[in-house]
């Protein structure tokens, strides 16, 4: 028996399975740490090459008393060049440079985690993507609300503000800290259907296209998440502009002389807004925001996607290590 088990240690090809039960609980073979880092690569990708039509979608939004009186996409972008210059459709990206990165990494990683506990290892639960994008957003919108409203002012013509410091600080001083979440609650009213409807659709999407030629799924992995993505963007763009208007007017309430909200409540923000423009109000810009979120997500999920990739790539060239 000792012999035996001598010769088998001495066998240079015989290696001990004992790491087996170390493994570490992974999700698509990738830890919590690794979601968070494609998933912050990817919120900075798709914000910052979008940015320009953030801008425009946020003037036209904020028109009710703002200097960019149009409300079609190339009158506001056409007005904007022409009084401002192209270095105005880049004002406050560094709010959102500071706010996206931290933002969309807790928003992937708790996504991946509530869908691995919702799902119960089905891939098709509809119910648990959308509950799993809802938890998400809830998440990421606590830590991207307050850039994000620095950003949205910075956006506006005029403001006033130096840069994304100066913003904050004169926020702190003459409005408080509650200013920074003055949409907080909108922002979850309208990012909870969004991304209920984005993330189900996607997930549809990316299983229906890849169903469609299986033969060939890694050749056309990119293209798969790029247009699921896209498709998922725009429909919920268009199902949630109206609480977007809201959002936009009271982050930049008193700013570029804009109105200014007693209670911030959504129904006084809505009946304000219907008040001066109608109910076609509710829905301004939401061209831009379209034309945002259908390339936006595009790029979000094929970056993130690949950053997945790559991260599973590099833990099993790991493993493979450990076990050599």
């Amino acid at each position: 028996m000792a012999t035996d088990a001598r010769a088998k240690f001495q066998n240079p090809e015989f290696r001990p399975d004992f790491h087996a039960d170390l493994t570490v609980s992974t999700h698509d073979g990738l830890h919590f740490w690794q979601f968070m880092i494609a998933g912050s690569i990817a919120g900075c990708v798709e914000h910052m090459a979008m940015f320009p039509v953030d801008t425009v979608k946020t003037r036209m939004q904020a028109i009710g008393s703002c200097p960019v009186k149009s409300v079609t996409v190339r009158h506001a972008l056409k007005s904007i060049l022409q009084s401002e210059g192209p270095s105005a459709l880049y004002r406050g990206i560094g709010a959102m440079g500071l706010g996206a990165g931290p933002a969309h990494a807790v928003y992937f990683s708790v996504y991946e985690t509530c869908k691995k506990k919702f799902s119960e290892g089905s891939p098709s639960n509809a119910a648990a993507h959308a509950a799993s994008g809802v938890c998400a957003t809830v998440a990421s919108d606590a830590v991207f609300t307050p850039m994000d409203m620095v950003k949205q002012r910075l956006q506006l013509g005029n403001s006033g503000y130096k840069g994304v410091w100066d913003c904050v600080k004169r926020v702190m001083s003459e409005e408080g800290f509650g200013a920074f979440y003055a949409s907080y609650r909108t922002t979850v009213l309208m990012n909870a259907p969004f991304t209920a409807v984005h993330f189900t659709t996607y997930e549809a999407a990316k299983r229906g296209l890849l169903e469609v030629s299986p033969e060939s799924v890694d050749d056309e992995r990119l293209v798969v998440h790029a247009t699921a993505g896209a498709a998922a963007g725009a429909l919920a763009a268009a199902v949630t502009t109206p609480l977007d208007v809201v959002k936009t007017q009271l982050q930049c309430q008193g700013v570029c002389g804009c109105d200014r909200f007693k209670s911030g409540s959504i129904g006084d923000v809505i009946k304000t807004i219907v008040k001066k423009d109608g109910y076609r109000g509710l829905m301004r810009g939401w061209i831009p925001r379209m034309l945002f979120h259908a390339p936006a997500a595009a790029i979000c999920w094929s970056t993130y996607e690949a950053g997945k990739s790559f991260f599973q790539d590099f833990n099993q060239q790991k493993d493979i290590g450990t076990v050599t």
